[in-house]
């Protein structure tokens, strides 16, 4: 562990994890354990299998041939790029918006402001824009990295302190399999579960970026650059297994059902803390959710910044550094200001604008999936970095259910 590559590496996988370790964990893996206790814990161990091939293609490329995935789009024809925008453009304030009522809901219910959400998310918006605009990738990756590994220790002390409450023979309890609702919610559920598969895009400029002031010599090895961002998935797959024990722990077995606005929700994820840690490690914990909820919106805004500019950059063909930069910060405050307004016009019920948001992400993940695929395929890299056959069929397989799973979206 004291290899210098390895530490550098990580960093794009703990972005990813910091992305990850928002709405699909707080929100939807606790609602989970709440609603089902554990009887869908095997459905986000399977998600989290099935997505991981079409993120890791984004490692490889990036890592391998030195640019973005939409630089691949390009290469398999300018449909592709356009093709990207067409399906993730519509859905992005959406989903921003999403992060930001959670992080809206939980600053209301740390500081006890009583302002309308709106407000609140007005707020946090705001305010996320400019840091990502004055930022970097350099300040992004350094602040994840506490965050990250406070909450992680704080969410696992919680998770073993609620494990004598946990109704066991729920593992087992498929009934899920036959109930509607339950089906439309694991969609949810596996759409920001443990990211948009979108973020894969940006996961390969974060590659590329992480190393981008060393010298070719001295860059990490492709085994490095996997291990990092594997390093980062597990963790991130972990911790969604324990937000779904939390909430079976505490608020299934207690009969609490999850409430409907974004503050009230907030609130029950702050007594999750507090009902097992007690209330001083309860406080700095739910401070840490918090911080990694700002740090998951300045992820969001980094990378919807960045594969929109990516895209422009293709699209366009533009390569001027100056005119790039300004295309950044057009979009950051504009993906803002549409999700401020989606949020003003959309939001009646929280949990119900969650799972529109998260399903919307997983519409588009069969396409994504199979962009990645043809990427590191078929465009020119390092024949020693094209996945092995074993990742192409599991990635096949994944693209087979999430199209599967897509249609039933609509039958249902």
């Amino acid at each position: 562990m004291n290899n210098p590559n390895f530490w550098r590496t990580l960093g794009p996988g703990l972005l990813f994890s910091g992305a990850a370790v928002g709405v699909s964990h707080l929100v939807q893996s606790t609602r989970a354990g709440a609603l089902y206790s554990l009887a869908l814990v095997g459905v986000i161990i399977l998600i989290s299998i099935l997505k991981y091939p079409a993120y890791r293609f984004g490692v490889d490329y990036g890592q391998s041939a030195r640019r973005s995935l939409l630089a691949g789009y390009k290469e398999l024809g300018l449909w592709a790029p356009i093709l990207f925008c067409l399906i993730i453009i519509p859905v992005a304030p959406i989903i921003v918006a999403a992060i930001s009522a959670t992080t809206a809901g939980l600053l209301g219910a740390l500081t006890g402001i009583d302002a309308p959400l709106p407000v609140l998310v007005f707020v946090v918006l705001s305010a996320t824009a400019f840091l990502i605009i004055v930022g970097g990738y350099g300040w992004l990756d350094r602040i994840n990295r506490i965050l990250m590994v406070f909450l992680t220790l704080a969410t696992l002390a919680t998770t073993v302190l609620v494990l004598p409450r946990i109704e066991w023979g729920t593992l087992a309890d498929v009934s899920w399999t036959s109930d509607p609702t339950a089906l439309l919610f694991i969609i949810a559920l596996a759409g920001f579960l443990p990211n948009p598969l979108d973020i894969s895009i940006p996961q390969s400029i974060w590659t590329v970026e992480a190393e981008e002031n060393v010298a070719p010599q001295d860059r990490a090895s492709l085994s490095d650059a996997r291990t990092g961002f594997f390093s980062g998935y597990v963790v991130t797959a972990l911790l969604a297994i324990c937000f779904c024990i939390m909430g079976a722990g505490v608020m299934h077995s207690g009969s609490m059902e999850p409430v409907s606005d974004a503050v009230g929700f907030a609130t029950q994820i702050v007594g999750l803390y507090r009902e097992t840690l007690g209330t001083v490690p309860s406080i700095l914990a739910a401070i840490s959710a918090l911080a990694v909820m700002a740090s998951t919106m300045l992820v969001a805004f980094d990378a919807y910044g960045k594969s929109f500019t990516a895209a422009y950059q293709e699209i366009g063909e533009v390569d001027d550094p100056a005119k790039l930069r300004r295309a950044y910060i057009v979009i950051v405050l504009t993906v803002a200001a549409l999700a401020f307004a989606t949020l003003v016009f959309l939001l009646a019920d929280f949990g119900s604008f969650v799972d529109l948001a998260t399903s919307l992400a997983f519409l588009s993940a069969p396409i994504i999936a199979t962009l990645n695929h043809l990427v590191v395929t078929r465009c020119a890299m390092p024949e020693e970095a094209r996945p092995s056959a074993a990742i192409k069929a599991l990635n096949i397989v994944a693209i087979a259910v999430m199209a599967i799973m897509t249609i039933g979206f609509f039958v249902l």
